[in-house]
């Protein structure tokens, strides 16, 4: 299982339900390691794809709570579970295709101990974000085994980095 997210400095990830700043290279980034894949998120993430839409090109788990609506998005042909376990099952079912967790937080968040691999846009700044996840550069657990150099655009910088497991 993967994970692909950008955080800040304090790996910040979101603030008021949107992402703290939108790069190109960044969605171009998620756009080549996702596509043809398949993505895992949870109802605020879908709600804050364009047109509250799946990700075309992708096969698209919606992690939901029992209680939530969740009928339209089935009828647009996302898979709906319940449970950590349901998704930890269906890797089975996609056995020549990667499963990325693609947020939100909570998400993040649960899936970080399933992660082999975590595909991290690290922007070089601290914004004022109210959701964050866990800070991979304190997780023994994890090393960076690839990185580029840093990239700047609209005056940001940051980098895509590429932890992997360890232990």
């Amino acid at each position: 299982m993967k994970l692909i997210v950008a955080v800040d400095e304090n790996w910040g990830i979101g603030k008021d339900g949107h992402l703290l700043c939108h790069l190109s290279q960044d969605l171009q980034y998620f756009k080549e390691k996702t596509l043809d894949q398949v993505v895992v998120m949870g109802l605020n993430t879908l709600l804050s794809l364009p047109g509250s839409k799946p990700l075309p090109h992708r096969d698209n788990v919606l992690l939901a709570f029992p209680s939530d609506d969740t009928k339209a998005y089935e009828e647009m042909g996302v898979k709906v579970v319940h449970s950590i376990e349901e998704v930890l099952d269906m890797e089975k079912d996609y056995p020549d295709k990667s499963m990325f967790i693609i947020g939100g937080a909570s998400v993040y968040n649960q899936f970080i101990p399933y992660c082999d691999t975590c595909y991290i846009t690290k922007i070089h700044e601290r914004f004022d974000a109210d959701v964050h996840i866990e800070n991979l550069d304190q997780n023994e657990d994890f090393i960076i085994k690839k990185h580029t150099g840093v990239k700047e655009e609209k005056g940001i910088k940051f980098q895509f980095l590429e932890y992997k497991r360890i232990k």
